[in-house]
């Protein structure tokens, strides 16, 4: 029977913590209750210009907790033929 080293394990978990993160999609900025400190998230309420999708981001930690900015970017998906 094999025995799984320290340095094994930990670089097992850094792999599996390194993998990257999905931004989470929602209708409505209201709905964002928690949000962490890097995390992205995408927001579909209609107030960006056409081909554009707002973007909320916790961005910095404050004594209140994270720090929320938003901005447009890009609709990101699949190109449609026409």
């Amino acid at each position: 029977m094999k025995t799984v080293t320290a340095p094994t394990l930990a670089s097992l978990i850094l792999c599996l913590l390194a993998s990257p993160a999905a931004a989470l999609q929602v209708a409505n900025e209201r709905d964002i209750v928690e949000l962490r400190l890097g995390q992205r998230i995408l927001v579909d309420d209609g107030s960006c210009p056409a081909g554009q999708i707002k973007e909320v981001l916790g961005s910095q930690m404050t004594t209140s907790g994270v720090l929320r900015t938003s901005k447009c970017i890009p609709r990101l998906g699949t190109k449609q033929r026409r």
